[in-house]
């Protein structure tokens, strides 16, 4: 959940140039260029980035994250430079100077639906118990342009207290899901889905896919809160990875439940917890306390996969604006679950991603 964005830390790039003559033979056709395996970068790939959330539209990525007081979105066709002069950055929209979405901007999300920009964030008056999700569109091919319109609230069934929300096509049908409020006092966050009537519009009943339940979740806190929906399909399955723990503690970690696609996602019995949870947690060695409120990305060869997350460099720093946002590749296992493995420590080189 909170703030702005300082440039920091060094990409190594080593490209080696090679001259040779032209060979003899016209019909021995030329190899194409390589990767070179030398190149690679060190976390973080941005100094502050709460909630880091990236999309990917052809060979560009579109990163955005919390700032607290504006959308802010960066442009870059490799991650591993989202700091340098190479990515193109600035700030898309500012809230109204006063109203119900007017300050806590938290968690934005940039989409492409139907061709059209859409940015998804919660924001409120600058009373927390008033946070709603609310839209953005823009008609324009470049989402870095000036032509967002302010779509006014996305009004989520029962009208409670929302963050984190996130659409996602299941089987050629789109639902939101976002973190929330049963009630409306402030006992726990849980995480519900709701069928989506358009890119602006939700509709019928939400369903509680989610609740603070193993201890991990609750981690000894009040209140409880599991947030930070992301969704990421392989073989036949969904997977909704979510975080955990309170981000104000160094418990905060990120699980998973899935969905073999075909069930109703609407039937919370249709979803399971992985018996791995949790998949990603602190780890003092790295310098990652914290890590959570994920998304996921593909090498520009689409050879891999990433995960894109923040974490706090040092104990005991919560929500601030601490959190800088690191990416490193993960795998999958013979039977088809995520494998994070543990955060990459801070400083340690990683080959940037295939294809970059």
């Amino acid at each position: 959940m909170p703030y702005s964005s300082l440039p920091a830390c060094l990409l190594i790039v080593c490209l080696g140039l090679l001259a040779c003559d032209p060979p003899e033979d016209p019909a021995t056709p030329t190899p194409d260029p390589q990767p070179n395996p030398e190149a690679t970068f060190v976390n973080p790939v941005y100094q502050v980035g709460p909630d880091p959330w990236v999309f990917q539209e052809g060979d560009t990525y579109y990163v955005t994250y919390t700032t607290g007081r504006n959308i802010t979105l960066i442009e870059t066709d490799k991650m591993s430079g989202l700091r340098t002069a190479a990515a193109r950055s600035r700030v898309v929209w500012n809230p109204p100077a006063s109203g119900m979405n007017s300050a806590q901007i938290w968690a934005p999300e940039i989409h492409r639906i139907d061709g059209t920009w859409y940015v998804y964030y919660a924001a409120s008056d600058g009373n927390n118990d008033n946070h709603r999700m609310w839209v953005l569109a823009n008609t324009d091919a470049d989402p870095l342009s000036d032509n967002w319109e302010d779509r006014g609230e996305l009004e989520l069934p029962d009208d409670k207290w929302a963050i984190d929300g996130s659409p996602v096509d299941i089987g050629g049908e789109w639902y939101f899901a976002w973190s929330g409020w049963e009630g409306d006092v402030n006992v726990q966050q849980d995480i519900y889905l709701a069928k989506m009537d358009g890119p602006t519009a939700v509709s019928g009943e939400r369903v509680r896919l989610l609740q603070p339940e193993a201890a991990w979740e609750e981690n000894g806190t009040d209140p409880r809160v599991v947030e930070g929906p992301q969704f990421i399909q392989h073989e036949g399955k969904l997977f909704m990875f979510y975080s955990a723990g309170g981000c104000w503690t160094d418990g905060y970690s990120l699980g998973a439940m899935e969905l073999t696609i075909g069930d109703d996602p609407m039937l919370p019995e249709s979803w399971s917890r992985l018996a791995q949870n949790p998949l990603f947690t602190s780890d003092a060695a790295a310098r990652a306390y914290g890590p959570g409120h994920n998304s996921f990305f593909s090498s520009p060869d689409g050879t891999e996969n990433w995960i894109l997350y923040h974490a706090n460099p040092e104990a005991g720093q919560g929500c601030g604006d601490e959190r800088s946002m690191r990416m490193q590749p993960f795998t999958w296992s013979a039977d088809g679950l995520p494998v994070l493995g543990d955060p990459v420590a801070l400083g340690r080189s990683l080959p940037v991603p295939s294809g970059e």
